[in-house]
């Protein structure tokens, strides 16, 4: 079985929140370098999207391996040194914790893998998100995996027309469950409706019993205890041959949907589909931007990346979220641009209720209203002289 793993960190950001130093992807790459040749990792390659650094690799180790997540954690230990030096912005702000633990479950960087047997052919889209979260990948999903009016092959394709498994996780609660679409799609589309606490984690091929995505739940805010930079999730598509097609698997960011994210992790925005060059969110941090890259794998090595949203095709979304990025904003601190109150991640709306408690006082019970006697009588009926 190969594994292909994408795990990401915020190590600093180039200006403030908006990219990464090259220096850092230098150190990231000299990094998976020395990788490759010791014979941990197959492939690798060093990628980023706004402030977030991801290492894309493929190796036989399986998931959650302690020799390839040891060695992510090591990575963006040493580009936070890096960014450090630089005096960049949050220097290492993913990274919870002073030591390692076997995985990286629980210390901050994100990370979606992925174990399949290897086609004849394998295509595979890696789409990585600045500024928003991990549910932000839901209604992509349900559209690629579950709407024929996005994915028409899942009527005329006789290996997808059986449908798909989808795995959601419940964040705060610490419980997943399984939905057996397209018969339970409508119990489905209740939970992951709510991205900010149900999340779809991986999806399967009832026809081929395969993998077919994958995606990272961490939820930064729900480790940390408090607000430490947005989640940023990644997300893996395995494409053609019984899966959607490649075609089928981008149509669904050319409508740049509503996610939670931008400034702060506070506010609703567009996710905007990008190229790589323009993955640097600035105005506002953001809009959030997702890049979507395409790879042939073959004995485990990786031809690529080709940048799937360097297409004319998406220009309109990209202006779609422009005009939505100025509705928002024109809300200034009022819903729907800021998040509600249970969703905001950065708030001081507990030191205000506390500071203000004292200041709220019950409200007047209402007025006993004075009618005089005769008009009373006679607004009764059958008391009428």
């Amino acid at each position: 079985m190969l594994t292909l793993s994408i795990v990401k960190a915020d190590t600093g950001g180039y200006v403030g929140h908006s990219a990464v130093h090259p220096d850092m992807v230098a150190e990231a790459q000299r990094a998976v370098d020395r990788a490759i040749q010791n014979g941990l990792l197959i492939d690798a390659q060093v990628v980023t999207c706004g402030d977030d650094l991801s290492l894309i690799m493929t190796h036989r180790y399986g998931r959650d391996s302690h020799l390839v997540h040891g060695f992510a954690w090591e990575t963006f230990r040493a580009t936070t040194r890096v960014a450090q030096d630089l005096g960049l912005y949050g220097a290492g702000q993913d990274l919870l914790s002073d030591a390692f633990s076997g995985n990286l479950r629980g210390l901050g960087p994100g990370y979606a893998e992925i174990e399949f047997e290897e086609r004849p052919s394998e295509p595979v889209l890696c789409f990585l998100a600045d500024k928003t979260e991990p549910g932000a990948w839901n209604l992509p999903l349900y559209k690629i995996f579950a709407d024929p009016f996005n994915t028409p092959g899942l009527v005329i394709d006789a290996k997808m027309h059986a449908g798909f498994v989808f795995e959601v996780y419940d964040l705060y609660e610490d419980k997943r469950i399984e939905f057996d679409c397209p018969a339970d799609l409508y119990d489905m589309l209740m939970f992951i409706g709510s991205p900010a606490r149900y999340v779809i984690h991986s999806v399967r091929s009832k026809a081929l019993s395969e993998a077919a995505a994958v995606t990272s739940t961490q939820r930064l805010s729900l480790i940390a205890g408090k607000y430490v930079g947005k989640d940023d999730p990644v997300m893996v598509v395995r494409c053609q041959s019984g899966l959607p097609s490649i075609g089928e698997a981008l149509e669904p960011f050319a409508f740049p949907h509503t996610v939670a994210g931008s400034m702060r992790g506070s506010h609703h925005a567009p996710l905007m589909p990008v190229r790589l060059e323009d993955a640097t969110p600035n105005r506002f941090d953001g809009p959030p931007r997702v890049v979507g890259l395409g790879f042939q794998i073959k004995n485990g090595k990786l031809t690529g990346p080709r940048d799937m949203f360097a297409d004319p095709a998406f220009d309109r979304a990209r202006a779609q979220a422009n005009e939505v990025m100025d509705y928002l904003r024109r809300h200034g601190p009022f819903e729907p641009h800021r998040l509600p109150l249970d969703e905001l991640e950065y708030t001081t709306m507990p030191e205000l209720e506390k500071r203000l408690a004292d200041r709220w006082s019950p409200l007047p019970a209402p007025a006993a209203e004075q009618v005089p006697a005769e008009e009373a009588a006679s607004s009764v009926p059958g008391l009428r002289r």
